[in-house]
């Protein structure tokens, strides 16, 4: 890891051997006239090899409003650094001008007002357009899915993510590795590896817990523009903590630090000239992981959705940060000879959905995924007054609407949403249909729970899901953003250890402290323990959204948040 001024050191540095990217430059250009979509993908092709990296898709075919967070704070080595920069700060970082392109794009600041202008983002077909474009130029271009792609939508949830295997497969992508894959059951995710996906499903973390061995390929070997390539797949590391371990109960995953380093030095004894880490961990995890193992050339990063505009660096590997939700398609060029990487030369393409022409083909093969269920996709539950948005560190407005729904409908005094930071955003005083409350809440375990927990059993939750947030070390982080909570406030100090970073819990409905051994009605759902019973929490989403017809969301100042 390294500090704020290294980082600009190490930029400076790098920009001498992959050369400037132009982004600052480009943003202010592109604020002064109208974008086109060869302004989008317009780039200098060189060296000998190409990749392109999309991640996080979470089963988005068509273009949507993504809000990027508000609130996204680094802990330790990773404070004030690269992902855990937003806003002003960001744009200042890059050279963005605001309210250009790639302030709508990369920033949450005046988000509904610019979506306005600059329209939806992502769609597959776009995506489509772009790797098509790229191929065009580079034949022999590598595409890579850093996972996170069968899961989040209505159709994914009804196909069992077959509507994503087909778009991928048509894509031409040619390795994948994988997270929430996983929550479909591991019945499922074999009969799509073994019969229906068209590339390798890597993941050199996974383990068969019976036989103590690999359960998928580690990694894959290609080669391209006369060079050899390893591509080691890196499964999100803490499935069984993060996701119902019951659905996959016969593997572990692990960061697994130290079989990284072999799997590297295997792939560069069979001859591989370029070594590239297709992973899952989220990008602090990846920073670490590249600090403390040798010879990973290029570690493709995902899970944490961030997406920069420029790579990182790190122990002489190249961390490169793609987004989510289809909004960008990475193109990396790379020279390599004599054994090595020479240069490097990356683009992060923002998928503008009114600039980037769709690709016919495949905008027919979404059609036809999707025409099953246009009828129930397109059905207006009701309107939304506020923005909806999901991501940040503490709250967004989507998880806040579903608090509000599940102390309503589930007549509970406390409400808790998970962390998740999937789901798209819509505008306000956009009609909400059936679709944008799936893509809020599509998955295979959305029980809405009703229980009772004493005022110690939600400090406990709390603080551990705080840790998996704000631990030093980011192997420790093993989530997503702090759980949601409804109905209730507190104070969280991130610079505190565990077990005391959680003070001032309050009931809002009366201004009281929360009492440790009193017992509340919470309400919650995606509990990852079987058997969780309650209706899906969709179905308690659109009762709540039809009884109020137009839904409106308070700013939620409840979370006091100090240490940062």
């Amino acid at each position: 890891m390294i500090s704020r001024r290294h980082f600009f050191q190490a930029s400076m540095a790098a920009s001498a051997l992959i050369g400037a990217s132009g982004y600052g430059n480009w943003a202010k250009l592109s604020a002064q006239q109208a974008l086109t979509q060869n302004d989008l993908l317009d780039f200098e092709t060189t060296g000998n090899v190409t990749l392109v990296h999309i991640t996080d898709v979470h089963a988005q075919l068509k273009p949507v409003y993504f809000r990027e967070p508000e609130i996204n704070l680094g802990v330790g080595g990773a404070k004030g650094q690269p992902p855990h920069v937003t806003g002003a700060d960001y744009r200042a970082l890059y050279g963005i001008t605001q309210g250009a392109p790639l302030d709508y794009a990369l920033t949450y600041q005046d988000f509904a007002a610019l979506a306005k202008g600059y329209g939806r983002m992502g769609g597959m077909d776009r995506v489509a357009t772009v790797v098509k474009s790229i191929r065009a130029d580079r034949p022999d271009a590598l595409v890579l899915d850093g996972g996170d792609t069968w899961q989040g939508s209505y159709t994914a949830l009804k196909t069992d993510g077959q509507d994503m295997v087909n778009v991928m497969n048509a894509l031409g992508v040619e390795a994948m590795t994988s997270h929430w894959e996983f929550s479909l059951g591991i019945d499922r995710v074999n009969e799509i590896v073994e019969n229906e996906l068209n590339f390798p499903f890597l993941g050199a973390n996974i383990f068969d817990t019976e036989w103590d061995e690999p359960a998928y390929d580690p990694y894959s070997m290609f080669e391209r523009g006369g060079v050899k390539i390893a591509v080691i797949g890196q499964a999100f590391p803490y499935m069984p903590i993060a996701n119902p371990g019951w659905m996959f109960p016969d593997l572990s995953f692990g960061v697994r630090q130290d079989r990284m380093a072999q799997v590297v030095a295997e792939v560069r004894a069979k001859g591989a000239e370029l070594v590239v880490l297709l992973s899952h961990n989220g990008f602090d995890v990846d920073r670490k992981l590249a600090a403390n193992v040798d010879g990973i050339d290029i570690i493709l990063t995902g899970h944490t959705h961030d997406a920069l505009p420029e790579p990182l660096l790190v122990n002489g590997t190249y961390l490169i940060a793609s987004g989510s939700h289809s909004k960008f398609v990475s193109r990396i060029d790379l020279d390599v000879r004599d054994g090595g990487l020479k240069s490097l030369k990356h683009k992060l393409i923002p998928i503008f959905s009114d600039v980037i022409a769709p690709d016919p083909e495949m905008a027919a093969l979404i059609d036809a995924e999707r025409a099953p269920y246009a009828a129930d996709l397109s059905e207006v539950i009701g309107k939304t007054d506020s923005l909806l948005y999901r991501r940040g560190n503490f709250n967004g407005t989507w998880d806040d609407l579903i608090c509000n729904a599940l102390i309503e409908e589930r007549e509970a005094d406390i409400a808790l949403s998970p962390g998740f930071r999937w789901g798209a955003s819509i505008l306000p005083g956009q009609a909400i249909t059936r679709e944008d409350i799936f893509n809020a809440t599509a998955m295979t375990y959305p029980a809405a729970y009703r229980s009772e927990m004493t005022g110690e059993r939600l400090h406990l939750i709390l603080e551990d899901v705080a840790d998996n947030l704000f631990n030093p070390d980011p192997y420790y982080q093993q989530g997503g953003d702090m759980v949601r909570v409804g109905g209730m406030g507190y104070r969280i100090d991130i610079s505190k250890p565990q077990g005391s970073r959680i003070t001032e819990m309050t009931l809002l409905k009366t201004g009281e402290l929360i009492d440790p051994t009193k017992t509340y009605v919470v309400a919650g759902w995606a509990s990852v323990n079987e058997d969780t019973e309650g209706p899906p929490i969709w179905d308690v989403l659109e009762n709540h959204i039809r009884r109020h017809g137009t839904v409106s969301v308070d700013p939620n100042s409840s979370v006091k948040v100090v240490g940062t």
